[in-house]
C-alpha cells in the first residue's frame, strides 16, 4: 500500500475569507496606530501611574529618575514628556534621563520639542549614560543628552553620531553642544574621551560617574549627609576607613507603563522584524489546515505587531512588499507539493527583504539569522512535511469510499472539509446545494485527494446522474 502525497487543489474558501478580512484590517490598524506626532502616541496615562507614591518623602525632597532605554519611538518620546509635567507638577527638585539609547524614530519637529523642553525645563534636567558597558546616547538620544545641563558617563559608554542637528534656540546654544559638535558629523565619543574633554575645562558640566548614585550626589540639587570614619550611619553599619555620604534626598524612579512597554516593544528593529515574519508564516500554516485556530489567531496579532513597528520604523515599503511575496511564493509551492521555483524565489526575496528591510536601523545578525533560517526551514521542510502528513491517505483500494457517510467539519461550499472514519478529506460538491457544518455527506467519487460529496439527504441533482438516465432512455427508444 502506497502513501498519497499530493496536496489537494482548493484551499477553504472561509479561510481565505478571513485573509481578506485580515488584509483590511491590518490596512486600518497601520494607518491609525501610527501617530503624526509624539502628542498623540499613546493613551494618556495618569502620572500617578508611572511612579510610586510621594507618601513618606523627606523634607530634603525628591528626584525623578527617568529611564530612557531604547529606541527614540513616538510612545517613549510622549512618556518623557508626560513625566517631565508629572515630575514639575509633584515638586521634584531635579530630573535625569537613564539614557540607553541608540538613536531616534521620531520625525525632527518631534525631537526638536523635546530637547528645546529639556534645555529650558523649569527644573535641571541632566542625563547620566549607563549602566557601565551598555550605556548609548547616539543619534537623536545624543542630541538629547547635549541640550541636558549635565551629562554623567560610566565606564564604557558612548555618545555621538547625532546626524543632522535639530537643535534650535537654548538646546543649541548649552554648554554641551560645541564640546561634542563633531558627533553631528558622526564622530562617536567614549568614556575616556569625553572624560579627557572635562579635564581640559574644568567647567564643562561632564562627571565621572560609574553608577547612578554617584551622578546624582554630584548634582547641586541632591542633598546628601556625610558620616566620618568611626560614626554610625543610622540603621546602617559603622563607617571605618573613608567618609561617607549618604542620601538625604529621596529618588523616585519613573519607568513606562504596561501598555507602552509593549508598544514601545514592537518598535524594536528585531522584534518587529521577528513579529512581521513569524506573523505571516503563521498564516500560511493556518491556510492549509482545517478552519481557523491558534495559529491563525496569533499570527494575525503578530502582524499587526510587527506592521506596526515597521511603520513606527519607517521600513522599506518595496522590501515588506518582498517580504509578503516570499511567503505567498512558498504557499504556491506548499500546495503544489513540489519545492521548485516560487521556492527559490520566495528564498531570494526573503534574504533581500530582510537584509534591507530598516535603513538606518541595525536589526542585528542575530535575530536576522534567526529570522532567515528558521523561516527556510519551515516552509522548505516542516510545512510540506505537515501537509503530507496531515493529508496522506493509503493509495489502493480507495473504491470503498464511494457511497461513505461522513461529517462536514468546514462547510462544503463548494469546497471544505469532511471526517471519514476519523480522517480528515478535502472535499467539494458538485451540486447547487452547500453542505453546512454539523450535516453529513455522501462519497460520490474520488479524485485524487479530493472527495465529491453530496448532501445525504436532498439537494440538487447530479448533473451526472441526469445524464445517466437521460442517455438509458436513449438507448431503449432505439433498442424499440
Amino acid at each position: 500500500m502506497g502513501i498519497e502525497t499530493r496536496f489537494p487543489r482548493y484551499l477553504p474558501t472561509k479561510t481565505l475569507r478571513a485573509l481578506g478580512a485580515l488584509v483590511l484590517v491590518l490596512s486600518a490598524f497601520i494607518v491609525s496606530a501610527v501617530p503624526a506626532n509624539a502628542q498623540d502616541s499613546a493613551p494618556a496615562i495618569a502620572q500617578d501611574s508611572d511612579g510610586p507614591s510621594l507618601q513618606g518623602v523627606g523634607p530634603n525632597g525628591f528626584v525623578d529618575v527617568i529611564e530612557v532605554n531604547g529606541l527614540l519611538d513616538p510612545v517613549l518620546v510622549n512618556f518623557i514628556d508626560r513625566s517631565l509635567d508629572g515630575s514639575l507638577d509633584l515638586g521634584a527638585r531635579a530630573v535625569v534621563l537613564q539614557m540607553e539609547s541608540e538613536g531616534a524614530a521620531i520625525d525632527d519637529e518631534s525631537l526638536t520639542a523635546l530637547a528645546t523642553r529639556i534645555a529650558n525645563f523649569e527644573i535641571p534636567v541632566s542625563v547620566w549614560i549607563g549602566p557601565a558597558g551598555k550605556g548609548r546616547a547616539l543619534g537623536g538620544a545624543g542630541q538629547l543628552a547635549i541640550a541636558s545641563s549635565r551629562i554623567g558617563m560610566s565606564p564604557g559608554s558612548q555618545i555621538g553620531d547625532f546626524g543632522e542637528s535639530v537643535l534650535e534656540g537654548a538646546a543649541a546654544s548649552g554648554p554641551l553642544v560645541e564640546p561634542l559638535r563633531g558627533g553631528f558629523s558622526g564622530e562617536i565619543v567614549g568614556y575616556d574621551e569625553l572624560l579627557q574633554l572635562a579635564s581640559n575645562d574644568g567647567d564643562l558640566p561632564i562627571q565621572d560617574a560609574p553608577t547612578l548614585l554617584i551622578h546624582l550626589l554630584e548634582l547641586p540639587e541632591f542633598e546628601f549627609t556625610v558620616y566620618q570614619p568611626g560614626e554610625t550611619i543610622p540603621n546602617g553599619p559603622l563607617v571605618e576607613d573613608e567618609p561617607i555620604r549618604v542620601p538625604a534626598t529621596d529618588t523616585r524612579f519613573v519607568t513606562l507603563p504596561l501598555i507602552d512597554q509593549q508598544f514601545h516593544t514592537f518598535s524594536s528593529p528585531a522584534v518587529a522584524y521577528l513579529l512581521f515574519v513569524i506573523g505571516l508564516g503563521l498564516l500560511v500554516f493556518e491556510l492549509f489546515t482545517a478552519g481557523v485556530g491558534v495559529a491563525g489567531v496569533i499570527g494575525a496579532g503578530s502582524l499587526l505587531a510587527g506592521s506596526y513597528g515597521l511603520a513606527v520604523l519607517d521600513a522599506r515599503w518595496w522590501a515588506v512588499a518582498l517580504l509578503v511575496i516570499a511567503f505567498i511564493g512558498f504557499a504556491i509551492d506548499v500546495q503544489s507539493g513540489i519545492q521548485a521555483f516560487w521556492s527559490t524565489v520566495g528564498s531570494v526575496f526573503l534574504v533581500i527583504g530582510s537584509i534591507f528591510l530598516l535603513g538606518e536601523y541595525s536589526i542585528g545578525w542575530l535575530p536576522l539569522s534567526v529570522g532567515i533560517v528558521g523561516v527556510l526551514l519551515a516552509m522548505l521542510g516542516g510545512m510540506p512535511a505537515m501537509v503530507r502528513t496531515r493529508f496522506s491517505t493509503p493509495t489502493i483500494g480507495r473504491e470503498w469510499m464511494i457511497g461513505e457517510v461522513g461529517d462536514v467539519v468546514e462547510a462544503v461550499d463548494p469546497d471544505g472539509v469532511v471526517v471519514f472514519r476519523e480522517a480528515l478529506w478535502r472535499a467539494r460538491t458538485n451540486r447547487a446545494t452547500p453542505i453546512a457544518v454539523g450535516e453529513r455527506a455522501r462519497v460520490i467519487e474520488v479524485d485524487g485527494l479530493l472527495l465529491e460529496v453530496t448532501p445525504e439527504e436532498g439537494g440538487a441533482v447530479d448533473y451526472r446522474e441526469r445524464r445517466g438516465r437521460t442517455s438509458g432512455v436513449a438507448e431503449a427508444a432505439t433498442d424499440s
